[in-house]
C-alpha cells in the first residue's frame, strides 16, 4: 500500500520487461517499430481489484511500471485512452476526477477521448479537471458551441515518432438517452461515420500520416444497428486502427475488419477497470508497415 501512496505523489516504479518482436527483425536499421499502448473504461480504479475474479489485477501504479519499462525498450511509443476515465469508485465521488487525470498526466498519456461517464459531473465538472491534464482530449463529433467547453477540444492531433507520422482523432457515443440532458447541455452529437471519414481523409491525404488511429467510445458491437466500432470500420476509409471503449469488451486479440476500400482495419478493446493494457506493434519500412498481433493485451498485476 505504501508504494501506491507514493505513486499518487510521484510516479517512479519499474517492473518486468515485455518484448513482442525479436531483436533480429529490428536489427535492420531500415525498419522502425511503433508501439501503441492503450486503455479504456478505467472508471476511477486507482488501486488493483481487492476481491472477486479480478482480485490483484489493475492499479495505476502497476500500469505505470509496465508502461515505463516498455518505453525503456522502445522510444517510439504512443499511450492512448478511449474514454470513461471517471466514475466507479469513491475516488471519483471525493475528488471528481482530479486524481485520475493527475495520475494519467504523470504516466505521460499522449491523448484520450471523451466517454459518456466523463460527463457525470456535467460540462462544468469536466472543465474543472482539464487543467490537470498535460495531454489533449480529442473529440471530433461533439460540437460544443454555445457551451462552456466551446473551443476547448481539438478533433485530432498528429504525432511524429522518429519520422513516423501518426494521426489520432476521437469519436464519442450519442449522449442523448445515455446521459441526462442537464449534464451535456447544448452539446451537439454529429454523425460519427461522416465525421470519421472527414478526418481520416484529412489525416491520410492532406497531412500524409503513415497511420491513422480512431479513439472511439462507440462500443465494439451491438445486436441492433446502433453505430459501433465494427460498423465504423466497414463504413469508412483511411482508418488503420480503431481503439475502442464503452462496451467493456475483452478482446483476446484485435479483430480485423474490411473497410469501404476492402482494406484492413484493426479494432481492439481491453475490457475495463485498468485490468489490461492493449499493446500493438507496427513495424514500418518506408511507406509500408507490418503488424504483430501475437500478444495484444497485457494483464496489469499486483506484484
Amino acid at each position: 500500500m505504501s508504494s501506491r501512496r507514493e505513486f499518487i505523489k510521484k510516479t517512479g516504479l519499474s517492473t518486468l520487461g515485455i518484448s513482442l518482436l525479436g531483436n533480429s527483425l529490428l536489427a535492420d536499421n531500415r525498419l522502425q517499430r511503433l508501439t501503441i499502448l492503450h486503455t479504456n473504461d478505467m472508471h476511477s480504479h486507482i488501486h488493483p481489484f481487492q476481491s472477486g475474479r479480478n482480485k490483484g489485477l489493475g492499479g495505476m501504479a502497476q500500469r505505470s511500471a509496465l508502461i515505463k519499462n516498455i518505453r525503456e525498450e522502445n522510444k517510439n511509443v504512443l499511450l492512448l485512452d478511449a474514454g470513461d476515465i471517471f466514475q466507479g469508485t469513491p475516488y471519483f465521488n471525493m475528488y471528481k476526477g482530479e486524481l485520475e487525470i493527475k495520475l494519467m498526466s504523470q504516466m505521460n498519456y499522449d491523448a484520450a477521448t471523451i466517454g459518456n461517464h466523463d460527463l457525470d459531473n456535467g460540462l462544468v465538472g469536466l472543465k474543472k479537471q482539464l487543467k490537470h491534464a498535460n495531454f489533449p482530449f480529442l473529440i471530433a463529433n461533439y460540437n460544443f458551441e454555445n457551451t462552456i467547453l466551446e473551443n476547448t477540444f481539438s478533433p485530432y492531433k498528429i504525432f511524429d515518432k522518429n519520422g513516423i507520422k501518426v494521426g489520432v482523432f476521437g469519436i464519442g457515443i450519442e449522449l442523448d438517452g445515455l446521459v441526462p440532458k442537464k449534464l451535456f447541455g447544448n452539446t451537439k452529437y454529429l454523425d460519427p461515420i461522416k465525421i470519421s471519414n472527414k478526418y481520416a481523409k484529412l489525416l491520410k491525404d492532406k497531412h500524409k500520416c503513415d497511420l491513422v488511429i480512431c479513439l472511439s467510445h462507440l462500443g465494439f458491437k451491438y445486436k441492433s444497428q446502433k453505430i459501433s466500432d465494427l460498423r465504423l470500420a466497414k463504413e469508412t476509409k483511411n482508418i488503420d486502427l480503431i481503439i475502442g471503449g464503452h462496451t467493456h469488451t475483452f478482446l483476446k486479440k484485435p479483430v480485423i475488419s474490411k473497410n469501404l476500400d476492402d482494406k484492413n482495419v484493426i479494432i481492439n478493446q481491453v475490457g475495463w477497470g485498468g485490468i489490461n493494457i492493449g499493446k500493438i506493434d507496427f513495424v514500418f519500412q518506408q511507406n509500408n508497415y507490418k503488424i504483430n498481433l501475437k500478444k495484444s493485451s497485457i494483464f496489469v498485476k499486483n506484484k
